[in-house]
């Protein structure tokens, strides 16, 4: 007896085959990148790509929109766009199996020739996406196989099939949902596998557990009251490590323990130096409390923070390679491949530049650098804050480039004099009377002198700043307001102690920070 022939997966059905083969690809090369590196997993790579060339003004409104879940962000766009060409694989795996599989082997190529292009990859890299294709080619077939993808194939299954005893509506559906469950389990597996591996082979927890803070000859003067003022609403003068800001191109955090991570310092130099962790704690270390800035904060933004940072002083460091005389700048790169351009005057004058390996009295956290960064106040974050730093180049700015200068931003950044209204939140609604207004102003490097509030056009009246902590920190500000009924709009601006006056040209961060005068409207009652 001749049964009828199975029936033709559908849509939704080859939409859902596709996406679990396509998440096998991501899942079995997250599970052998585990082993052969973490930042070569398919996933990782696809976003770095991305992130390397989305153009800058894309980049700047990611910033501007989600802020520190930026990468968030992305890893959901990307996922979005994932189940998305999915389901056209699926569309084409129902017409010819072998036509989708060769798109996934195409792709799955493609991804290992990025992997192998990342920065300091070697041909291993290559291997995650190359496994993790196999895997998607295989459950594809799994899926598919058993189902019609053409008319031909259809004939082809029909013979096939004469033997079975049950309708198309029974066996082919439920083997369908049952063969879809048990690749999707597999896949699952392969993913807590490949994170359970990855948590095994390089247990940064447990490194950062045992971290002991280095000895510290004089430590940071103590944060005082008059510094920190009690008021409601007003940025706490010291960041908690939790609230920091974080803005940097790791998808991915590297995963680097102490005994891993070893610094080279190298180029023109008299000699090339390499310093390990053991290295580090034979030398005397350094306290400082500094305030970092984003040069991709907007006016008013807060991508920005002060904590207080123990390492060690980067001129000494140097000084043992003996940079060349003709040199004027240090590229330092990131353990991801991350590059910054720091002036060289910047890291050997009197400023406190450090190899920083604690925040706050302890451990960095991974996501700010552990277990080493730098530090360089003065000037903003993407030319001096290099987090996960393994390679120091001395070097000159008409020779090499850095990531960001690539993109057109300013080779040299010095952070530009700024201030912002913390209290009263925007557009809230107070009673008349006495209002208080506070916030924060800062230019690192040289100081605030002054801070000055402006109701409406009215004329500008000066803030009573907070005890000044030093010059490369920010300084908290107050001021009291008589507030009339009405809605209105308060300005603040800062001048520097060397007599700069904060401009109110509005101007955005691209290419060297933005200027501007912070306002907040309000409806006083």
């Amino acid at each position: 007896m001749v049964h009828p022939e199975p029936r033709r997966l559908g849509h939704l059905a080859a939409a859902a085959a596709a996406t679990v083969a396509a998440a096998a690809v991501l899942t079995v090369g997250h599970l052998v990148a585990a082993v052969v590196a973490p930042s070569a997993s398919p996933f990782f790579v696809l976003g770095a790509t991305v992130v390397d060339n989305t153009p800058k003004w894309l980049k700047d409104s990611a910033i501007r929109w989600f802020g520190a879940n930026d990468k968030l962000a992305l890893a959901i766009s990307m996922g979005a766009v994932m189940v998305v060409a999915a389901s056209l694989l699926g569309e084409l795996a129902r017409r010819r199996v072998t036509l989708a599989a060769g798109a996934l082997t195409a792709l799955g190529v493609l991804v290992a020739f990025l992997a192998v292009r990342r920065p300091n990859a070697t041909f291993w890299f290559a291997v995650p996406a190359l496994a993790g294709t196999l895997a998607g080619v295989l459950a594809l077939t799994v899926l598919f196989v058993r189902f019609p993808a053409s008319p031909a194939a259809r004939s082809a299954r029909v013979a096939r099939t004469r033997s079975l005893s049950e309708s198309p509506g029974g066996t082919s559906r439920r083997g369908f949902v049952l063969t879809l469950t048990g690749v999707t389990v597999g896949v699952v597996a392969a993913g807590v596998a490949g994170r359970y591996l990855a948590t095994r082979l390089r247990d940064i927890a447990a490194d950062r557990a045992a971290f002991v803070l280095p000895r510290v000859a004089e430590p940071a003067p103590p944060v005082s009251a008059g510094t920190d003022l009690p008021v409601q609403g007003i940025t706490p003068f010291v960041t908690d490590a939790d609230d920091f800001y974080r803005v940097d191109t790791a998808l991915q955090l590297p995963s680097l323990t102490r005994a891993d991570w070893q610094l080279r310092i190298h180029g023109m130099v008299e000699r090339e130096i390499r310093l390990d962790y053991d290295d580090l704690a034979a030398r005397e270390a350094v306290d400082s409390v500094i305030t970092l800035t984003c040069v991709s904060n907007e006016v008013g933004g807060d991508l920005l923070g002060t904590a207080r940072w123990t390492g060690y002083r980067l001129a000494d460091l140097l000084a043992e390679a003996s940079p060349s005389a003709d040199a004027d700048m240090v590229l330092s790169r990131s353990i991801d491949g991350f590059t910054a351009s720091t002036p060289l005057a910047a890291l050997t004058d009197n400023r406190d530049a450090l190899l920083a390996v604690a925040m706050n009295g302890a451990a960095l956290p991974v996501r700010h650098g552990y277990p080493a960064r730098m530090i360089v106040p003065g000037l903003y974050g993407y030319v001096s804050a290099t987090k996960w730093v393994v390679d120091l180049e001395v070097t000159r700015f008409d020779r090499a480039e850095a990531y960001w200068t690539r993109r057109g931003w300013a080779a040299r950044a010095p952070i530009k004099t700024a201030s912002r209204i913390d209290v009263p939140s925007a557009f809230a609604t107070l009673p008349a009377g006495q209002v208080v207004v506070a916030g924060v102003a800062w230019a690192q490097g040289r100081g605030i002198a002054t801070v000055e509030v402006q109701v409406d056009d009215g004329p500008w009246q000066r803030a009573t700043l907070a005890e000044a902590y030093s010059l490369d920190t920010w300084r908290q500000w107050t001021w009291h307001w008589d507030a009339s009924p009405g809605t209105h709009s308060l300005r603040v601006r800062a001048t520097d102690a060397s007599g700069y006056v904060q401009t109110a040209e509005r101007v955005p961060p691209f290419p060297d920070g933005a200027t501007g005068l912070h306002t907040r409207v309000l409806t006083i009652r």
